[in-house]
């Protein structure tokens, strides 16, 4: 049986330190989609909303209405996001693997655009998705609900009021404060 320890001064006495760290860039540009899901869904979720005020439908962020907005709008978002930032998955996986033709993010990104073609940045992706969103839908989903509960029971607060900036005028910004729940907008200058 080998133990972790034993393991790691193995691969230190092969390969040095930088083996510990090996494929880190490529987690590093993986950010990007977390970053890109999180704005993607921020935006659906706030049109959903304000599709649901339009429609005169009360916002009770714990009812079947909103969990199924939150299914979507993750679901979305995460497809979007996945796809979008799939090679870097692919890349991160080449640079794991042991005494092979990969050596840097870039270099394994050209390497594998020019020898198996874009198909070959996505390769795994379908499978990739049938994991992720099913996961991410029902994580955020939960989530939603959860702080919509907390606050609605006065454990959490709640979250500012959004703020919308909609004109510059010379030294004025016109705000607009927009209140959902009375589906009312409050101008102010600054």
């Amino acid at each position: 049986n080998i133990r972790a320890i034993d393991l790691i001064r193995n691969i230190y006495r092969e390969h040095g330190i930088s083996a510990f760290y090996k494929g880190i860039s490529a987690s590093y540009v993986g950010v990007s989609e977390t970053i890109v899901h999180f704005v993607i869904y921020e935006q659906i979720k706030a049109q959903l909303q304000l599709l649901q005020t339009s429609q005169n439908r009360p916002l009770d962020d714990t009812g079947l209405y909103n969990f199924s907005s939150y299914l979507i709008a993750a679901a979305c978002s995460k497809s979007f996001a996945t796809t979008l930032c799939y090679p870097h998955e692919v890349v991160r996986t080449r640079l794991r693997e042991e005494g092979t033709k990969y050596r840097t993010f870039m270099q394994t990104l050209k390497k594998v655009y020019y020898e198996e073609t874009i198909a070959g940045l996505y390769r795994g992706l379908l499978t990739h998705l049938i994991r992720q969103i099913p996961n991410t839908a029902i994580m955020m989903a939960t989530y939603e609900l959860v702080i919509a509960f907390l606050q609605s029971n006065s454990i959490v607060p709640p979250p500012p009021t959004p703020v919308v900036v909609t004109t510059f005028q010379r030294k004025k910004v016109l705000v607009e404060n927009v209140d959902l729940e009375a589906n009312a907008v409050n101008e102010a200058e600054l």
